[in-house]
């Protein structure tokens, strides 16, 4: 069997490693000329490092980011809401690994390479097309001046292209990006830890919030944080396709004035940034199916959301690991594509719109619709049981409560082996 993955993004090269793990044969095509270590922060739920540590990247990944210790949620006043422990602390038999995107991105790439070789990713090709003859997909590709860059035949074709997927839109022409009419800025900065210094830490309410999570340990005890901010979006704003343009940085620092608390001064590790970065808040509505006869989608081409409960980036490695193990138990690739789909698409399609309503996160927004001035203490405003419902509801939902990751082996079973 041979797959063509279109997009060499976190959810492509995941399902590459994944793929050879399991003995089918694949190569990644990304329309970018060269793949470069780019990006800021991202954290890896332990179902997602359960399934990566399956993959041989553990320890790699462990080393090169944080292990995340804590979750903190404050009110504007840096009044704190809600605290429990993440990863190994929480009992977990992974960790949550907070890192730069660039650096997982490097660590992917850099195991494709080793183990399936440089041409495993082809670079320059962007997607223009693709269409089934007989049992083979057969894509079409143009060069960064847009001219034809050939074709490529495959068993099955795999959308791992972004939340502007060409694939997507390939079975659902016209479908447009969901804006809710508020901006992210996005930084990353050098400073010192704070908190237990390895804590994720959101603030603010659902109109006006800010997360922030240590992604690296530098030299001489410093960390480098990284950082999103949510406001209301400005005039003069990108239109919604411009993603990860330059912003005004003090724009974006004026929006948090007073934002400085003895456990960390929220508006100056904004001013400190020296590049910010703005990009409108979307996601897709959910759709009624991912895979059509030897194409499916899978990560944010499959349910793009929201950037909320650091949820994105973990899904999309566990969607690669359910499509490996789908095409290893099913002998017919198209049954194993519906196989892959059934197991994944309700969940994330709640996902979707547990995000748009905060998730975990919204006991923000209800200690600031209850408490707007503040409180003496957050139980005469949020009970404890609400507060724990609330955690661990969203986990359960997202399939990364406790007993959920640790009484599970992996999604690939490495007794068998593909059946195609």
């Amino acid at each position: 069997m041979q797959v063509t993955i279109v997009g060499g993004g976190i959810s492509g090269l995941s399902l590459a490693l994944s793929l050879h793990q399991v003995g089918i044969a694949c190569r990644v095509y990304e329309a970018v000329p060269s793949l470069a270590p780019l990006g800021h922060g991202i954290n890896l739920q332990p179902n997602a490092i359960r399934e990566l540590n399956a993959l041989g990247l553990g320890e790699a990944l462990a080393s090169a980011g944080i292990l995340t210790a804590e979750l903190a949620f404050y009110n504007k006043h840096g009044q704190l809401i809600w605290t429990e422990p993440r990863g190994r602390k929480a009992g977990y038999r992974w960790p949550q690994i907070s890192i730069s995107r660039g650096k997982l991105h490097e660590i992917l790439l850099g195991a494709i390479h080793e183990r399936l070789g440089a041409q495993a990713v082809v670079t320059g090709h962007r997607l223009t097309g693709f269409e089934e003859r007989g049992s083979k997909v057969i894509a079409r590709f143009s060069d960064p001046l847009g001219k034809p860059a050939g074709e490529a035949a495959a068993d099955l074709l795999i959308g791992a292209d972004g939340i502007h997927s060409a694939v997507r839109r390939h079975f659902y022409p016209g479908e447009k990006a969901v804006f809710d009419g508020y901006l992210h800025y996005r930084g990353i900065v050098e400073a010192e830890p704070y908190l237990t210094g390895a804590s994720m830490v959101v603030v603010g309410h659902r109109y006006h919030r800010a997360i922030m999570y240590p992604i690296m340990r530098r030299p001489g005890g410093k960390v480098m944080i990284n950082w999103l901010a949510y406001t209301r979006i400005p005039p003069g704003s990108p239109p919604l396709e411009a993603w990860d343009t330059a912003a005004d940085k003090q724009a974006c620092v004026d929006q948090y004035q007073g934002w400085t608390y003895p456990w960390l001064d929220v508006r100056g590790l904004f001013a400190a940034t020296e590049q910010v970065l703005q990009l409108p808040n979307v996601d897709r509505d959910p759709i009624p199916r991912w895979s059509f006869g030897r194409v499916t989608l899978i990560g944010d081409a499959a349910h793009p959301m929201q950037p909320v409960g650091a949820q994105a980036g973990s899904q999309a490695v566990v969607d690669g690991r359910v499509l490996a193990a789908s095409l290893m138990a099913a002998r017919d690739p198209v049954e194993a594509l519906a196989l892959y789909q059934d197991q994944r698409i309700a969940a994330m399609n709640d996902m979707i719109v547990r995000n748009r309503n905060l998730g975990l996160e919204s006991i923000l927004q209800t200690a600031e619709e209850r408490a707007p001035n503040g409180f003496q203490h957050i139980h005469d405003v949020l009970s404890r049981e609400e507060l724990e419902s609330t955690a661990l509801n969203f986990k359960k939902a997202a399939g990364f409560d406790i007993e959920t990751v640790n009484s599970r082996e992996s999604f690939v079973d490495l007794t068998a082996r593909a059946v195609n």
